[in-house]
C-alpha cells in the first residue's frame, strides 16, 4: 500500500509540472505567430485569448501523450538513482508490480486523450475555424488596434484611432486617409462614435473635425470643416454554416462523420484522420509500457542518455504515425497497414524490453552491443 502511494503521489506532482511546462511552450510559440497577426492588425486583440485556447486543445492530446511517457521515465529514473528501487526490489516486489499503479493511474489520462482525440479537438478547430470566419466578418473599426494604422479591405483607406471608450462605441483622435476619384483626402477629428441603422449597416460618425482634399504631388488642396462626418465601414457577409467542414478542412469534421460521411472522394483523407485519431490513446499505452524499461539508469552515466534515448523513440513513434498517415491519404497503401505495423512494431518491442528488464538484462543483447 505504502508502495502505490508513494508511487501515485510522486506521478501526479510530476505530471502536472509536465503538462504545464509543455503547454506553456505550445502557447509560448503559439502565442509569437497571434501576436504578429495582432500587431498587424489581422486579429482584434480581444480575440487572442481565445484564439489561443483553441490551439492548445488543439495540440492537447499529444501533449499529454508525452506527459505520460515523461513522467514514468522521470518518476522511475528518480527511484533508481536514489536507489528508491532497489529497496522495492528488496521488499519482494518485481518490475512487473510496477504496471497496474501506473496503469491505474494513467488510464483517466488515457480517457482524456481518446476523449480529446476524437471529440474535442475537432470540435475546437471547428470552432477555430468559424471564429476566424467570424472576425472577417467585422467591420473594419472592430479589427483596428489602437495607436496603429490599419489598411482596408479595399485598399483605399487608411485608418488610424488612438483609442476606444470602454464600449467600443467612442473614438478618440481619428485620422483617415482615403483615395477617392483621384484625389487625395485625409480626415481628422478628435472624437467620434459608432453607430448602426436600421439596415444593420454600421457608421463611424466623426464630429468638429476636418477634411483635406487634393490631388497627390501638387500644391492644390481644399480644407472643409464639418459637425458631423458619416463614413460607412465595410463588412464582409456572415456565414453561419459549418465552416471548416464546408472548408474541406478534415482535422474539423467530427469523427463519426469520419465513419458515417465517407464517399469516393473523400475516403482516404477521411482514413488517415481516423488512423491518426484512433492512434494517439493507443499509442500512449505502448509508451507506457516502453517508459517502464527505458527508466532504468546506470549511476555513473546519469539520466540525460536515458531521457534523450526516450525522447528520441517518441518522436520516432510519431513521425512513423504522421507518415503512414500522409500514406493511407494519398491512397498508396491501406488503412491495416498504415495502421496495425507501426502500433505491433512498438508494442512488441515494448514487452520484449519489459521483460528483459524484468530478468535483470541489458536492453540489449551483448551479441549485439558488441556488433555496434
Amino acid at each position: 500500500m505504502l508502495f502505490k502511494k508513494s508511487l501515485t503521489r510522486e506521478l501526479f506532482f510530476t505530471s502536472l509540472s509536465t503538462i504545464l511546462v509543455l503547454s506553456g511552450i505550445v502557447v509560448a510559440q503559439r502565442a509569437v505567430i497571434v501576436f504578429r497577426f495582432a500587431a498587424r492588425g489581422s486579429i482584434p486583440n480581444d480575440a487572442i485569448d481565445t484564439v489561443l485556447v483553441f490551439n492548445l486543445l488543439k495540440h492537447m492530446p499529444l501533449l499529454l501523450s508525452l506527459t505520460v511517457f515523461i513522467t514514468i521515465l522521470i518518476t522511475l529514473s528518480r527511484w533508481y538513482k536514489d536507489s528508491e528501487m532497489i529497496i522495492w526490489f528488496s521488499s519482494g516486489l518485481g518490475l512487473y508490480s510496477l504496471i497496474k499503479p501506473i496503469i491505474l493511474f494513467c488510464f483517466p489520462i488515457i480517457i482524456l486523450i481518446a476523449s480529446l482525440s476524437l471529440y474535442i479537438s475537432p470540435w475546437a478547430v471547428q470552432k477555430a475555424e468559424e471564429y476566424k470566419t467570424g472576425l472577417k466578418s467585422r467591420d473594419e473599426i472592430a479589427t483596428i488596434t489602437p495607436g496603429t494604422f490599419k489598411e482596408s479591405k479595399s485598399n483605399n483607406r487608411i485608418f488610424y484611432i488612438e483609442g476606444f471608450s470602454s464600449l467600443g462605441s467612442k473614438v478618440k483622435n481619428i485620422f483617415i486617409q482615403s483615395m477617392q476619384n483621384g484625389k487625395l483626402g485625409v480626415i481628422v477629428s478628435n472624437e467620434g462614435e459608432r453607430i448602426e441603422d436600421n439596415n444593420n449597416n454600421n457608421y463611424i460618425v466623426l464630429k468638429n473635425g476636418r477634411r483635406y482634399e487634393g490631388i497627390a504631388n501638387s500644391k492644390e488642396f481644399s480644407t472643409t470643416t464639418f459637425d458631423e462626418y458619416g463614413i460607412l465601414m465595410e463588412k464582409t457577409p456572415k456565414n453561419n454554416l459549418n465552416v471548416g467542414a464546408k472548408a474541406g478542412i478534415i482535422e474539423a469534421t467530427p469523427t463519426l462523420a469520419l465513419i458515417f460521411n465517407q464517399n469516393d472522394s473523400n475516403r482516404k483523407q477521411f482514413l488517415a484522420e481516423l488512423m491518426w485519431r484512433i492512434s494517439l490513446p493507443l499509442s500512449t499505452i505502448f509508451l507506457i509500457f516502453l517508459a517502464i524499461p527505458l527508466s532504468f539508469i546506470n549511476n555513473r552515466t546519469g539520466r540525460s542518455f536515458n531521457m534523450i534515448v526516450a525522447v528520441f523513440i517518441f518522436v520516432i513513434y510519431n513521425n512513423f504515425l504522421g507518415i503512414f498517415q500522409s500514406l493511407i491519404s494519398v491512397g498508396k497503401i491501406p488503412l491495416w497497414l498504415g495502421f496495425l505495423p507501426v502500433h505491433l512494431v512498438f508494442g512488441l518491442v515494448a514487452f520484449y524490453l519489459l521483460h528483459r528488464r524484468s530478468l535483470n538484462l541489458p536492453l540489449l543483447p551483448s551479441r549485439f552491443i558488441k556488433k555496434l
